[in-house]
């Protein structure tokens, strides 16, 4: 079974290519999706996060809006929610990939944001970095959430750069021109798979 990688900083457009990628039959391991159920009511991310910021969780789960604030207020806790996030995670992806191997799939995607950070792209047979311009990307983002452009730059300079991420994949497809361009690269992509 092949396993590709799927990564790219946020406001990218990496969830967009994710959606083609599982239209087009490929199974997509969804780490955001993991994290949010993980953080949800009753989730098992959501103890250690109170004892860490309290504020941050209440009966109705998880305030982002209050953790993503404290992190920038206190960039030190990012590796701390890491620590507790990431093994959770990566107890999902090993159940994941087990089943994908069980069912015989030919490939399947790993679509993980901090695919690098987490030493991920080690299981993968390609990486595939999805990137934009800055400029797009500090766009999403603001708006994606509801803040302003400098409290999104802010958050998006807590990630590994675009640069360095492009420079450790295999391949790049850029958002930020039109749909029509992100599909044509992502079906030259999976193409270039099957090939």
């Amino acid at each position: 079974m092949r396993i590709l990688g799927l990564t790219g900083g946020m406001g990218m457009g990496k969830s967009t290519v994710a959606t083609m990628l599982r239209r087009a039959g490929l199974p997509v391991f969804d780490a955001d999706a993991v994290v949010h159920s993980l953080q949800a009511p009753g989730g098992a991310a959501l103890p250690p996060i109170a004892r860490l910021v309290p504020k941050a969780v209440t009966e109705r789960g998880l305030d982002r809006a209050a953790l993503r604030q404290a992190v920038l207020d206190h960039p030190a806790l990012l590796k701390k929610l890491e620590a507790i996030m990431h093994p959770l995670v990566r107890r999902a992806r090993a159940r994941f990939l087990r089943h994908y191997r069980q069912t015989g799939a030919a490939c399947v995607v790993l679509d993980i944001p901090l695919l690098f950070e987490t030493r991920a792209d080690r299981l993968c047979d390609r990486v595939v970095v999805v990137s934009a311009p800055a400029w797009v990307q500090r766009r999403r983002v603001a708006l994606r959430r509801n803040m302003p452009h400098t409290q999104a730059r802010k958050l998006i300079a807590c990630q590994m750069p675009d640069v360095r991420r492009r420079q450790k994949a295999d391949a790049v497809i850029r958002t930020g021109l039109s749909m029509k361009e992100t599909e044509r690269q992502v079906r030259r992509f999976i193409g270039s798979l099957r090939a």
